[in-house]
This record gives C-alpha cells, sequence and structure tokens, in this order.
C-alpha cells in the first residue's frame, strides 16, 4: 500500500463519508474501492457480471426513488421495470467487451443486437395489451406507431420471409 494524501472540496468528503460500499466503511477504504473500480473500467477489464453489478450502481438513486414513488402511488410500472432490466444488461454487455478478433466482434454484435431486439420485443408485449402495465397505460402505445408502420412495410418487401 501507498500512502496517498489530497485535499478535496467540502461537498465531495461529505458525499465520501455517507457513501455505502460494501466491504468499505472508512474512506479509505471507499477511495480504494472507487479507484479500483475506475481503473477495470479505464483497463477494459471489467467481466459480464461486474459490469453489470457496476451498471446496477449507477442506477440505484433512480430504482430507490421508483420503489419509494410505487409504494406511495400504490402503483407499478413493469414497463419500467423492463426497461430498467435490459438497458442494465445492455450497458454492461457494452462495458465487458474488447473485441479482438473479428469473431469476437461478430460475437458481441449477435449479443447487443439481440439485446436490443429483446427490449423491442418488450415494449410491443406491452403495446398488444389495451393498456401497458405502466404509470401511464397509455405511454406504450402513443410511441408504437412508426414500428408498427416499419414492421409493416419490412413485411411488404418482396423476398423478405424471416419476419
Amino acid at each position: 500500500m501507498e500512502p496517498l494524501s489530497a485535499r478535496i472540496p467540502g461537498d465531495l468528503y461529505v458525499w465520501l463519508a455517507q457513501l455505502q460500499i460494501d466491504g468499505a466503511t472508512t474512506n479509505s477504504d471507499k477511495l480504494r474501492v472507487l479507484l479500483g473500480q475506475l481503473k477495470r473500467q479505464h483497463d477494459g477489464a471489467l467481466d459480464y457480471m461486474a459490469a453489470h453489478t457496476w451498471a446496477r450502481d449507477l442506477t440505484t438513486r433512480l430504482r430507490e426513488g421508483l420503489v419509494r414513488l410505487e409504494s406511495e402511488m400504490e402503483a407499478r410500472s413493469e414497463v419500467v421495470s423492463l426497461l430498467l432490466e435490459h438497458l442494465t444488461a445492455l450497458l454492461a454487455l457494452v462495458m465487458s467487451q474488447s473485441p479482438a478478433t473479428e469473431a469476437d466482434a461478430r460475437k458481441f454484435e449477435d449479443a447487443l443486437v439481440r439485446r436490443v431486439f429483446g427490449l423491442g420485443e418488450t415494449l410491443l408485449r406491452q403495446g398488444v395489451m389495451p393498456e401497458a402495465a405502466a404509470y401511464d397505460p397509455a405511454v406504450v402505445r402513443r410511441h408504437l406507431g412508426k414500428t408498427v408502420e416499419l414492421v409493416t412495410n419490412l413485411q411488404l418487401l418482396k423476398g423478405f420471409t424471416d419476419v
């Protein structure tokens, strides 16, 4: 271990002191964990699981706020929950990749496209119902028009039978 001394603004100090990090209780522990995470991100050394955990950590405040609101409203948005799951997985997939070969790039591309289409399918499933399981039951249908038009046009293309 090497000692490190730094002067930081008071608001950052308070933030660091209040930050909850598993296994890190002191500011020194927290700084080691945060610097380690930053180094792994910079080096591209995050595996999928570590990147997924990191992405979930980034959205903790959002998720906690939604839980609080849902409790108060006595309502839940399946749409938001599913989208957050997909977006977390997408970010983890992107952050954990460092393709070295054409085969790696193709594998990444396939995984990325598969995940994006999964996200789209999630929204389409909600759009099939008269009302989406969402805070605003009309939110999916309100944005569905262009997608339906694109799919319809794809089906009309001659020789395109994979849709």
